[in-house]
């Protein structure tokens, strides 16, 4: 007599593979977190991995799609806010993207060390693929309000947002590069604000407003992540600064 699955339960237990991973790439790095250190997180069996997951790579997809999700869930109740224009919604979304991001810097460098290396390829394929039907509605109506205001003059809802999700694709693969041709010192940050720069422009062109009209990302949080020393860094640095002044303003009560 076939097991009957219960859903609630191997969603749970698949669940806590993710986490153990997560956990796992944020603390030791992806490429030295094996099957194996998972495992022994959970004191599961490797038939147990298994049924949930073929490969170490398809558990990686599993996290970064945990993080896409967990992204939107987080930024929505901001983009969806009353009393916002079109626009104001556009960025609110990329900046609260952006600044979830910057929360989870640790796991996301980890992560970013590993998702351009050849054997993630068809990871990275998956995750586009799986990006267009969790985008397209939220970008969607988004439009369809702009369209309907004035602020844009994009066209269908659905196809321009399509449009849209290619470029986020774009961006974001393009960030990635500029990251870590950044920590070689091999660019700019004047040639990643021009690039980035270049992908708002698109973005404006798509979306039908004037030019300048929109800002990806924070400033601030974009010379966080490309100012030569990385996020981590500029936080250990901003840290380090602020114990000096403590304990110097200590020195002098005492």
């Amino acid at each position: 007599m076939a097991r009957t699955l219960n859903p609630k339960a191997h969603a749970v237990r698949r669940d806590a593979f993710v986490d153990a991973a997560a956990r796992l790439i944020q603390s030791k790095g992806y490429e030295q977190t094996s099957v194996q250190d998972v495992l022994d997180q959970l004191d599961a069996s490797r038939g147990a991995f298994y049924h949930y997951f073929d490969s170490k790579g398809a558990l990686l997809e599993a996290v970064t799609d945990r993080m896409i999700d967990a992204a939107l869930v987080d930024v929505e109740p901001a983009v969806d806010a009353p009393g916002l224009n079109a626009l104001e919604r556009f960025e609110t979304l990329f900046r609260g993207i952006a600044s979830w991001k910057e929360a989870r810097t640790e796991l996301l460098l980890e992560l970013l060390r590993s998702w351009m290396d050849d054997d993630n390829a068809l990871a990275r394929d998956k995750f586009r693929r799986g990006l267009v039907p969790r985008m397209v509605p939220f970008l969607a109506r988004i439009v369809e309000q702009g369209n309907a205001e004035g602020t844009f003059r994009a066209g269908h809802p659905e196809a321009a947002a399509r449009v849209l999700v290619s470029l986020i694709q774009g961006a974001n693969e393009a960030a990635t590069d500029l990251y870590l041709a950044r920590q070689a010192d091999a660019v700019t940050y004047e040639e990643v604000e021009r690039t980035l720069g270049a992908y708002a422009s698109a973005f404006e062109r798509v979306l039908g407003v004037p030019a300048g009209s929109i800002q990806l990302a924070d400033p601030e949080i974009l010379h966080r992540w490309f100012d030569g020393r990385g996020p981590v860094e500029a936080n250990l640095a901003e840290a380090n600064t602020e114990a000096k002044v403590t304990e110097a303003t200590e020195e002098v009560v005492a």
